[in-house]
């Protein structure tokens, strides 16, 4: 059809234009690649790239909620029952997970999505000159930061996944398989990106939340880690490469003492001034009030508002996780007893907690959110029988705040969302000590997040008593160990970071997830009968499917991951 329109247009203007000139002509209102890609215009590709990171939605969260801590012991799916976003229910009871989940498929492409922009503004990047746009080299940077964190979260979410670059050319994707590179090339390619972005970036940058050279290093870091726990095929980890523990401490290094915890734990999760704060290594960088219709919301975290206040009353912290908060006597983890009773919000004052709990947990009768005008109450709940009565504090905020917006028929915040605090990467280079021998380097660090911890009391001072914790000493309140080491550290990964989208990961990259989730099933059986049919399949759990849209796009190049 081209073809007749070509030729019957060249007939009727033989008499003024040759038709090869007719052809040759540029057409009006239409911008080739050669007129986007230049200095005024490459911040396009750069912005378009960093929106990526909250392009996510409710049943995609870029948190991770439900793989990370629904998919693990520390949450409840929540919603109105089992049947609502039944997907996220069946990864809660690791039962029935299938190929063909939308979510997972959406997920897949959404991350895939922010490779492109980022390869893109590579591309768009490198066809310019430093003399033309002097920021080209902090900017490349940025770039493959970004680039590596869509590839990390998908390499801890599907394992197997295919690697395209800004070289590769679109009518070769569909020949590049998820299995072209190893396990190992795979956490290299990823490791390279924030090795470049470290080594282009400024220390520092002048607008908020653009990539710095430590928030580069912190995610190499955690790169590293991963990668150091080896797997065979099977999903067994088989070594802890102590080589690739020490780029972990190399990089590390870069970071120590350029941040600090905040003095309370809580300020972490705060709006407005509290943002981008002295424990903020990166974080996504949301808005109200900004011209658009709602503002640039966290639309992946609507859904834990408590139905009290509007909707919809998911990612509910699981009594396991709650009762972990308890402490002994002399304020140390309840390491083996801590599930033998629960805590009782009846009986609060009966426990002695770790003071995180009153940061990451709603609980009744207490202030919502610090909020001593909002008493978060029992009929809050939407499906109390099912999910039981705590919430998720974390994501949200105080129902007052400004940054609380009604987007029909949820509500969603502009709060900030950290990626990287620096108490993440302080228990990453403590992690990697304890793995090489050198725990008793670790020990200091440890106690530093606890001492943060104990001192944690700021916000809730007003209403709580029963706050106790102390730091470890060896020889006094315990033997320090490379076990004992080991077993404090990942506990203190669990409190610090709970609710935050990382507990499953550490399960996987340890290589006890199914020890773990199983004793955690066996107890739940006995409290909520929709547990009776959980049960995690080891050597094949540790990983979600690849989506089978995805499989079938690619015409069956994809492979799909061990026994789905």
């Amino acid at each position: 059809m081209k073809t007749i329109v070509y030729i019957f247009s060249c007939l009727l203007l033989f008499t003024t234009v040759s038709c090869e000139d007719f052809l040759e002509n540029k057409p009006k209102g239409v911008l080739s690649e050669e007129d986007v890609i230049n200095a005024d215009n490459v911040d396009g590709f750069i912005t378009s790239a960093y929106a990526a990171l909250g392009n996510d939605h409710y049943d995609t969260p870029f948190s991770l909620w439900p793989y990370g801590n629904v998919r693990a012991d520390d949450a409840y799916k929540g919603g109105s029952g089992t049947n609502d976003i039944q997907a996220f229910h069946f990864f809660e009871i690791s039962n029935n997970i299938r190929t063909d989940f939308a979510e997972l498929d959406k997920l897949w492409y959404n991350y895939y999505v922010g490779i492109s922009r980022a390869n893109k503004a590579i591309a768009a990047l490198n066809q310019i000159t430093e003399q033309e746009f002097p920021q080209k080299k902090s900017r490349l940077g940025e770039m493959h930061f970004l680039r590596g964190h869509f590839y990390f979260m998908l390499k801890i979410m599907f394992k197997n996944i295919p690697y395209v670059t800004e070289d590769t050319a679109p009518e070769e994707y569909g020949l590049v398989s998820n299995r072209a590179l190893t396990d190992d090339q795979l956490w290299e390619n990823i490791a390279a990106d924030f090795e470049f972005a470290a080594n282009n970036t400024p220390p520092t940058q002048s607008q908020i939340g653009r990539v710095n050279q430590y928030a580069a290093y912190s995610y190499l870091a955690k790169t590293r880690l991963y990668q150091a726990y080896e797997q065979d095929e099977d999903y067994n980890v088989t070594n802890i490469n102590q080589q690739i523990l020490q780029k972990v401490i190399d990089a590390t290094g870069q970071v120590i003492g350029t941040y600090s915890l905040e003095a309370d734990f809580g300020f972490n999760f705060l709006p407005g001034s509290y943002e981008n704060g002295s424990e903020s290594v990166f974080a996504v960088q949301y808005s109200d009030n900004d011209g658009t219709l709602h503002g640039r919301l966290n639309f992946g975290d609507v859904l834990s508002v408590p139905q009290g206040l509007g909707c919809c009353d998911f990612h509910k912290p699981s009594q396991n996780l709650v009762n972990a908060f308890k402490t002994t006597a002399d304020g140390l983890p309840m390491f083996d007893t801590f599930n033998d009773t629960d805590l009782d919000y009846n009986q609060l004052n009966s426990f002695d907690v770790d003071p995180r709990l009153y940061h990451t947990v709603a609980i009744p009768g207490l202030p919502f959110k610090y909020a001593e005008d909002y008493i978060y109450e029992e009929n809050w709940n939407r499906s109390p029988g099912t999910y039981g009565y705590f919430a998720s504090l974390k994501e949200n905020v105080q129902p007052d705040c400004d940054c609380f917006i009604n987007i029909d028929p949820f509500y969603g915040n502009s709060k900030n969302r950290i990626l990287i605090r620096y108490a993440d990467v302080l228990l990453i280079r403590a992690e990697a000590l304890i793995e090489m021998g050198q725990h008793n380097e670790a020990l200091p660090i440890i106690n530093q997040i606890r001492a943060r911890a104990a001192a944690s009391t700021t916000l809730t001072g007003s209403y709580t008593s029963n706050n106790l914790i102390s730091q470890y000493e060896d020889g006094v309140n315990c033997v320090w160990s490379q076990d004992f080491a080991r077993k404090a550290l990942r506990w203190e990964r669990r409190l610090e970071f709970a609710m935050e989208g990382y507990r499953f990961f550490d399960l996987v990259r340890w290589g006890i997830a199914s020890e773990t989730l199983n004793e955690y099933y066996a107890e739940e059986k006995t409290k909520r009968g929709y547990y009776l049919d959980a049960g995690f399949d080891k050597n094949k759990e540790e990983f979600c499917p690849i989506p089978l849209a995805q499989i079938n796009f690619s015409q069956g190049l994809y492979k799909q991951n061990k026994r789905y």
